[in-house]
């Protein structure tokens, strides 16, 4: 149980997620300026919540990404967390400072599994996004 599981204060874990998102109406929106500062800000996010991001990548109209989200969390909120607040730092981006929820970039929904045993297949599925179009997107991990 040493590097596969994370602490907390009274438990072990090992709770990832194969997340996916869309901007609404699925429109070819991350690119230039949003796509190099959404990287930053998922990042940020996730880790106020405790997370991390350990895969991604970003399209010109979606976003995939391979998240750890500790127990204490329900995966909705954190999920709701990363997509409101980071479109509320999109809007700021694009000159919109007062008053903006956010609330006109992404989709309502999104699609969420668990990840266990197949972590690095999944992973591997994650990078290759990225790979079949260079050109558009963006990988969230280095």
């Amino acid at each position: 149980m040493s590097n596969l599981y994370q602490s907390l204060s009274h438990s072990k874990w090992n709770c990832k997620y194969h997340l996916i998102f869309v901007p609404k109406k699925r429109k070819s929106v991350i690119y230039g300026k949003i796509r190099i500062e959404l990287k930053k800000i998922l990042h940020e996010l996730a880790t106020q919540k405790e997370s991390k991001i350990t895969e991604g990548s970003l399209s010109i109209d979606h976003v995939h990404m391979c998240i750890e989200i500790p127990p204490k969390y329900a995966v909705a909120s954190v999920i709701g967390f990363l997509k409101g607040k980071s479109a509320i730092a999109i809007a700021r981006m694009q000159g919109k400072d007062r008053n903006y929820t956010g609330a006109h970039f992404w989709a309502r929904g999104y699609a969420v599994l668990t990840i266990g045993f197949d972590e690095e297949i999944i992973k591997k599925y994650v990078r290759e996004q990225s790979i079949e179009d260079d050109n558009f997107q963006t990988r969230l991990i280095n």
